[in-house]
């Protein structure tokens, strides 16, 4: 009778600290990207896409609404730009300014590693969509959530609401929370390029 009555009092207590400790993941996520940074399950043809080290991404600093995404092929001598994007980073040039600071810099000896990538992600951000990885700025605060993306709905179409609705008037849909944005025409085409040639290990990034 007592084992019972002690089991009876065990189970209430561990599903509370299921839900509590539930609520604490959910409420401790960081905000770059205010979306999830794990990728979803791979779709065969996703899965199958080829990574290769015979191209790379390069993203060139300018301004946080006007910046440059560039794949670039390896080639003796110097490399090849293939095919060079407008693009935006972040709000402010500050590094360190999580969820609004655009890319630290990242050079041949430590590149940002390209993770996944996924062509009808479902979060606050959408559709085509790149993950890159975390990285410390000059005063070792870790960025984190970091992609490359642009403003979609899940099915890589455009929506009615500001953050799935690219309107090109001005320069306010470049502007992030951190990451690097491109508009719809421009991501596509990279997808279908890489798609092609393989997919990217590293990127880096340079002003």
């Amino acid at each position: 009778m007592r084992k019972n009555v002690w089991s009876a009092r065990i189970v209430p207590l561990a599903l509370a600290a299921v839900f509590v400790g539930g609520l604490s993941a959910t409420t401790a996520a960081p905000a770059q990207a205010r979306t999830e940074t794990k990728a979803p399950a791979q779709t065969s043809a996703q899965a199958s896409a080829r990574v290769t080290d015979a191209y790379y991404l390069r993203f060139n600093k300018g301004s946080v609404t006007n910046s440059r995404l560039e794949l670039v092929k390896r080639t003796p001598g110097r490399d090849k730009v293939i095919k060079t994007y407008k693009a935006g980073s972040g709000q402010v040039k500050n590094t360190c300014a999580v969820g609004k600071g655009w890319l630290p810099n990242a050079g041949a000896s430590k590149p940002y590693a390209v993770q996944w990538h996924r062509k009808n992600f479902d979060g606050i951000i959408n559709g085509f969509v790149i993950k890159i990885s975390d990285r410390k700025c000059h005063n070792g605060t870790k960025r984190t959530e970091l992609f490359i993306h642009s403003e979609m709905k899940p099915n890589g179409k455009q929506g009615t609401i500001e953050s799935e609705r690219w309107t090109n008037n001005g320069p306010n849909d470049y502007y992030s929370n951190g990451c690097i944005k491109l508009n719809p025409t421009n991501i596509k085409d990279l997808f279908k390029r890489l798609d092609r040639v393989g997919w990217p290990k590293k990127m880096y990034v340079v002003n």
